[in-house]
């Protein structure tokens, strides 16, 4: 047991940094600040928008309680599924390809207690977001439903057992793969396989499509597909025990919950033993074979054609090389498979749209959506970008010595990354904007706008993620795609958010004066004509500034960091 408290200690010692080093201590201090209070206003807007829903929910006579109920069980499936399927990729992580497994293995500690100290470590990483905001909903419905303290303590309970739960299963199912696939393959099947399930339920629930169950011509059927709910739920899924325990707390009746959180308890238990005498037979062994094979989970041949055609400078060199590594990345690769099932599902949200159903006129409506969608499509650009363009530098990790020592500069490096991520991530917009205008059916001059708009706002969102990527770089990071999250993600992510909404507000008068008059067959006044051109020649100049100037602040940003 000394061995795990001398095993879990770093850990410990790391939160501590912050006090240790007192020269960065306010800035530090300032930043957690900025990221602590956007995930408490992120937690509020849960919390009230759960609260709204649920008591809405309540008022309905007959059907709200069971309404509540199911809603309750569901948000548990889905709670313990994602769970599971982040202890997984966090246990394969934590256990198997951490870079100071290495050393680790090396001290003079039983595997047991080696692989005790780590899956603590996997279980704490994987859980505490999940938790930390899913109890918005789960506080809700205490209060919805009057419940006293034994039901808080209890749920406190109940979200523990089920975490060590989940990963009590995930790292049995990881430690059995490994022995099979090596680890370093087995992560990239497994996000795959998690990707594909995942835009499968999707494209299935968007396709029910939801939206009719406040439609009354299908009202008969609504009540039909409540009478189905009834149905009970597996007694054998951990996620039922704590629906059972905690609905019995919601109803006034603590002691009758506390069979259902003996069984989470008991199996919680079990599930430590078993893992911990699976470690001290299998751990090894698959950490062993995980440094032997291929981390590749699928060859691609190379043909020569790209070489052929880029390696004749040092710049068209970069070029083929973040191509390459972007295909040899098997995690960055294969999220193109997600953003296409998301892509389907914006492009047909558009097509089922009931615009002919407004009360607005349905000419008015088509261009005002059009135009909601411009701002609509641009955060889509904005979390793309943040997904791989802002980690695009982070992603050389502690090789970027080799960037700093090659023939060419900083500057031109950055516009490399720029021009690479800035190619499809235009195409990919336009084909959002044209698609929708067309299903929406809007005036030629509302595409023409909505087309020019985003040409311009794409090259400043890329820039706003590069530059901001090179000013805040974490070349140590296991995971760079994770640095979104950071201080330099989050302020990427309101820069960018602030250009959107600037570059619509500047928009909005001078489009709606040229919509207007068209359909008054009105012309335009001076003043008018003056504002509209003022307008977009300050739209134009901000996304101009928003291309020039973050690439040029993580230019000297990142020099003066890591100088040559």
């Amino acid at each position: 047991m000394i061995s795990f408290f001398t095993l879990i200690r770093p850990r410990i010692y790391s939160l501590r940094r912050l006090t240790q080093q007192r020269s960065g201590f306010w800035p530090r201090l300032f930043k957690l600040g900025i990221i602590g209070a956007i995930g408490g206003l992120f937690w509020g807007g849960l919390f009230m928008i759960s609260l709204r829903a649920l008591r809405y929910f309540n008022s309905i006579e007959t059907l709200g309680e069971l309404l509540l109920y199911k809603l309750f069980s569901m948000i548990l499936v889905t709670l313990f599924s994602m769970l599971i399927f982040s202890s997984i990729l966090t246990a394969l992580s934590k256990l198997y390809l951490s870079k100071d497994l290495h050393l680790v293995h090396a001290m003079p500690v039983p595997s047991d207690q080696l692989f005790f100290a780590r899956w603590i470590e996997s279980t704490m990483d994987s859980a505490w977001m999940v938790i930390v905001y899913s109890l918005p909903f789960f506080i809700s419905y205490g209060i919805v439903f009057n419940s006293g303290y034994s039901y808080y303590a209890q749920l406190m309970l109940i979200l523990g057992f089920l975490s060590i739960i989940a990963s009590g299963i995930s790292a049995l199912v990881v430690m059995l793969a490994v022995i099979i696939i090596p680890a370093n393959r087995i992560r990239s099947l497994f996000v795959l396989l998690g990707l594909c399930v995942f835009i499968v339920l999707f494209l299935a629930f968007r396709m029910l499509r939801p939206e009719r169950l406040v439609d009354p011509d299908v009202f008969v059927t609504v009540l039909t597909y409540f009478q189905a709910m009834q149905t009970p739920t597996s007694p054998f899924i951990p996620s039922t025990w704590a629906f059972d325990a905690l609905k019995a707390s919601l109803n006034g009746n603590p002691a009758g919950a506390l069979i259902h959180l003996g069984l989470l308890f008991t199996f919680a238990g079990f599930l430590v033993f078993a893992n911990l005498v699976t470690a001290r037979f299998l751990y090894y062994r698959g950490f062993s074979k995980s440094q032997s094979a291929n981390p590749r989970l699928f060859k691609f041949k190379n043909s020569g054609i790209l070489l052929r055609y880029t390696s004749s400078t040092p710049i068209r060199a970069f070029v083929f090389k973040e191509i390459k590594t972007f295909i040899r990345d098997q995690t960055q690769w294969s999220q193109i498979f997600l953003i296409g099932a998301l892509i389907i599902i914006y492009i047909y949200n558009f097509k089922v749209l009931p615009v002919e159903k407004s009360p607005i006129g349905t000419l008015y409506m088509q261009n005002l959506l059009s135009f909601l969608n411009v701002g609509l499509a641009a955060f889509v650009l904005t979390a793309i970008a943040g997904r791989f363009a802002y980690p695009a530098i982070s992603n050389e990790n502690e090789a970027f010595w080799i960037v700093r020592s090659s023939p060419i500069t900083l500057r031109q490096y950055m516009w490399v990354k720029f021009v690479i991520y800035f190619t499809p991530l235009l195409v990919l917009t336009e084909i959002l904007i044209v698609t929708t205008n067309i299903l929406l059916k809007v005036t030629p001059f509302m595409m023409v706008l909505s087309v020019v708009t985003i040409f311009f706002m794409v090259p400043a969102v890329v820039a706003l993620s590069i530059g901001l990527g090179a000013a805040y770089p974490n070349f140590k990071s296991e995971n760079p795609a994770q640095s979104l999250t950071s201080y330099g993600g989050l302020v990427f992510m309101t820069l960018s958010a602030g250009l959107i909404t600037a570059v619509l507000l500047l928009e909005a008068g001078p489009v709606y004066n040229i919509f207007m008059a068209d359909i008054r067959h009105h012309a335009l006044g001076g003043a008018q004509k003056a504002w509209n051109i003022g307008s977009f020649s300050l739209a134009f100049l901000i996304n101009m500034t928003a291309i020039l100037v973050p690439m040029r602040f993580g230019e000297k940003r990142l020099a003066v960091s890591y100088p040559s």
